[in-house]
């Protein structure tokens, strides 16, 4: 782990927010002046999540839902940590009138954010802040092993997580995983993000992995024995037989945090899981 992500990582998660936004002021300044910014765009100062091009993050996301999870323009959908828009803003291009977005987040920057630019402009559009508690974003709040999504039982066709499951711990990820089951419509899709470990690559070219996660704890690892919601990474046996209950395991797409080099299949940082509820 780098010397300037530990730092980073010692810090308190309003301090790392407020780290980031003074870290990007001059670019984020420049930006502003010289209009080299689309106003649709958050500062990278207010980015919180993800690394490289915010449009084109989205954009990937977006062919991904398409080819791998089959999402329709006229789904109802639900963003499970929606961040500061980064998916939010190409799916306003792809939902039509009969489709609707909900999302949630627990960092308030994103949500007001998202209210204020998306949801003015498209009002099937929804966003709402939950105070749960991660030692890598929040300080306090509800423990996200206890949350209950605020939604009614089958009410979505197509749900997602990108780089969410990474920051959560097995009881956390295991109600998530059972609230995507309650709230999922019946042969409806959930696809999401990990780091996974424990599965056979060998047919794969593997270089010098980007991460590697000390902590070894069996069936999950830690990046961080401190902020252990830095960077989790799981079993791949554990997703499949804990994770997946009452629902079928579809896709797996391993991404190239693990040094794998693939032109086989489109891929990105994170691994792809693609649940199917049946």
């Amino acid at each position: 782990m780098s010397t300037l992500r530990k730092i980073y990582y010692s810090i308190s998660p309003s301090q790392r927010l407020w780290a980031r936004r003074i870290a990007f002021l001059p670019v984020d300044f420049w930006e502003t002046i010289t209009g080299k910014r689309s106003k649709d765009i958050p500062p990278r100062g207010m980015i919180y999540t993800g690394a490289g091009s915010f449009v084109k993050a989205g954009n990937l996301y977006l062919s991904f839902f398409r080819k791998y999870g089959d999402i329709k323009p006229n789904h109802r959908v639900l963003d499970v940590g929606s961040g500061i828009g980064r998916m939010a803003l190409p799916l306003t291009q792809y939902l039509n009138t009969e489709g609707s977005y909900e999302g949630f987040d627990i960092v308030e920057t994103g949500i007001n954010w998202c209210k204020r630019n998306i949801s003015t402009k498209y009002p099937n559009f929804h966003f709402r802040l939950m105070h749960l508690k991660n030692d890598l974003y929040s300080s306090d709040g509800q423990l996200a092993k206890l949350f209950q999504f605020p939604y009614d039982n089958e009410e979505f066709d197509f749900i997602f997580l990108t780089s969410v499951f990474t920051h959560m711990l097995p009881d956390e990820v295991e109600n998530y995983m059972s609230e995507i089951y309650r709230t999922l419509k019946k042969g409806g899709t959930c696809f999401a993000t990990f780091f996974v470990y424990g599965i056979n690559m060998s047919d794969k070219i593997i270089t010098k992995p980007f991460f590697t996660f000390p902590v070894d704890k069996g069936y999950y690892k830690l990046l961080d024995p401190k902020v252990q919601s830095a960077n989790v990474a799981y079993d791949y046996n554990y997703i499949e037989k804990t994770l997946s209950k009452g629902m079928k395991l579809k896709i797996f797409i391993p991404g190239h945090w693990t040094g794998i080099e693939s032109k086989e299949t489109i891929n990105d940082f994170q691994d792809i899981i693609v649940f199917e509820k049946n």
